[in-house]
């Protein structure tokens, strides 16, 4: 198959580019950078966030390859750059209605990454898919991802456009450490431990569910087989590990994986827009996708060290 990805110079991005080339499909990348960690698939640079108005062979005069499927990865991602950034949320609404339309005028259907943000911060102890209360809206953020699903439901209802929309959490390991670009709290934690500097957890009771990327990686290639094959179609699933994790414990666990004894300090939550609690239901991506995540925490934390210290294959080991 041949798979367009938006956001294809990421963390996500670029890990599932490698699966999909990996088992023999063809990857064409979008992107507003270039792909730091690898160039074993063509990336067209494009800043997708630009109004736009012709979509018949690509945005903005840009030519696409053939396609039949377009996963939709792009956004800017950081909750609270976004609060102090909201125009920064305004374009993630942009890219996702661009990349709509692309696919409306080129009849494909699309998988579209959403967050686990969406369901709030108030009802958060209820996450099956249809118990999202948007009215409980975090952050701006939070609000591109709503806005995102909204675009997505409307078009398959007024255009039939197929989807699958997917709801992440917490995605970490290969390919997540450019802190130069965004800041991620795992390789963040991972250097400043190594290092023999402190650490600060916002929230000592702050509890999240960590993915690792192969599993996230794995659901999204479920997901489009099944999207293409019309055996799953139209619907918004839970991607996740569906275990609850304190920071304070990942931070643990990156200092047991690196040999070193941490210093942590726990510093008042929240932070305006951050989400407090958060652990997926996850049987509807059991039951339509026969997604089973396979990484604990402690072992995804393994792999990244190993990762961060001496590249890919000491992920695998």
């Amino acid at each position: 198959m041949r798979v367009l990805i938006t956001g294809s110079s990421g963390q996500i991005g670029t890990n599932l580019a490698l699966r999909l080339l990996a088992e023999g499909h063809t990857v064409f990348g979008l992107d507003r950078r270039v792909n730091q960690w690898t160039n074993v698939f063509p990336t067209l640079l494009q800043d997708l966030a630009v109004p736009q108005r012709d979509f018949q062979g690509g945005i903005a005069g840009a030519p696409y390859p053939p396609c039949d499927i377009v996963v939709h990865l792009a956004a800017n991602a950081k909750v609270y750059e976004l609060v102090e950034q909201p125009h920064r949320a305004l374009e993630n609404i942009n890219i996702t209605f661009n990349v709509l339309e692309f696919c409306r005028a080129q009849n494909l259907p699309i998988v579209f990454a959403s967050s686990r943000e969406v369901y709030g911060d108030i009802k958060r102890y209820f996450t099956e898919e249809t118990s999202a209360d948007f009215s409980y809206t975090e952050s701006p953020y939070s609000a591109s991802k709503i806005a995102g699903e909204a675009l997505i439901y409307a078009y398959a209802r007024c255009y039939g456009l197929p989807y699958l929309v997917f709801r992440f959490s917490n995605v970490y390991g290969r390919y997540d450490n450019d802190l130069a670009r965004m800041e991620r709290v795992i390789p963040l934690f991972i250097r400043e431990i190594e290092a023999g500097r402190p650490v600060t957890v916002y929230g000592g009771a702050k509890v999240l569910d960590f993915t690792y990327v192969d599993d996230c990686v794995d659901g999204i290639v479920r997901g489009i087989t099944k999207l293409l094959a019309g055996e799953v179609t139209n619907h918004t699933i839970n991607l996740a590990y569906g275990e609850g994790n304190s920071l304070v414990r990942m931070a643990e666990l990156i200092a047991e994986a690196l040999g070193r004894r941490p210093e942590i300090i726990v510093a008042p939550a929240k932070r305006p827009g951050e989400v407090s609690y958060y652990v997926a239901d996850l049987s509807l991506a059991r039951e339509l996708l026969g997604y089973v995540p396979q990484v604990a925490l402690n072992e995804g934390i393994r792999r990244a060290v190993a990762w961060a210290r001496g590249g890919e294959q000491a992920d695998h080991d």
